[in-house]
């Protein structure tokens, strides 16, 4: 799978486009500045983003071809991310984050319940975690996503994997995405925000 990675992000520029997600944009653009984690961040849309309005961003993907990207991105921004090369499946929640977002990471039920338990415990009191993702229902769309059913969301699985977690939204939507050449079109959502306290 990491082959496929590294050959995607070789073969197209910016593969989910240049700017930050929207759903992710809005919180940055609404919450005061502080430490953040992206896990699966790719070439770095969203890092970039977030440490240009201030953020100290902590980044990681296992494509190294990603990697060197998002750091050459960023370097072309002049903003500076730490980014580094690690594998969902063997995080470890080893520092606390006043923000952790997750856009698009999509795992097989098993390895995401332990990942999400890292990720809430990676998270300050009061910290917060916004989630944007593929609905089940993106099977019936072309805009994107995987096309296996087991590795899209529903909102009872996951705020299921979020117990301890204040949900402040937690909605399904269709909406329209723009996203490079990978995401486009109109797109069955998964998004909340949820805070530990």
């Amino acid at each position: 799978m990491k082959d496929f990675w590294n050959q995607r992000y070789k073969d197209n520029e910016w593969v989910y486009g240049e700017g930050p997600n929207y759903f992710f944009k809005q919180f940055i653009d609404s919450h005061k500045q502080g430490t953040l984690l992206l896990p699966a961040d790719g070439e770095g849309r969203n890092s970039i983003y977030a440490a240009a309005k201030g953020w100290q961003v902590d980044a990681f993907d296992y494509s190294e071809v990603a990697r060197s990207r998002a750091l050459f991105f960023a370097e072309q921004k002049h903003v500076n991310i730490n980014y580094e090369l690690k594998d969902i499946e063997t995080f470890k929640a080893n520092k606390k984050y006043d923000a952790v977002a997750l856009i698009y990471v999509h795992l097989p039920e098993k390895i995401r319940k332990q990942f999400h338990k890292e990720i809430y415990d990676s998270l300050k009191p009061g910290g917060f975690l916004v989630l944007e993702a593929f609905a089940k229902e993106q099977l019936e769309y072309e805009s994107g996503g995987p096309q296996d059913e087991a590795l899209l969301y529903d909102a009872p699985s996951i705020c299921s994997d979020f117990p301890f977690l204040h949900l402040i939204s937690c909605e399904q939507t269709v909406a329209e995405l723009n996203e490079g050449p990978f995401h486009k079109g109109k797109a069955a959502l998964l998004r909340m925000i949820g805070q530990r306290l």
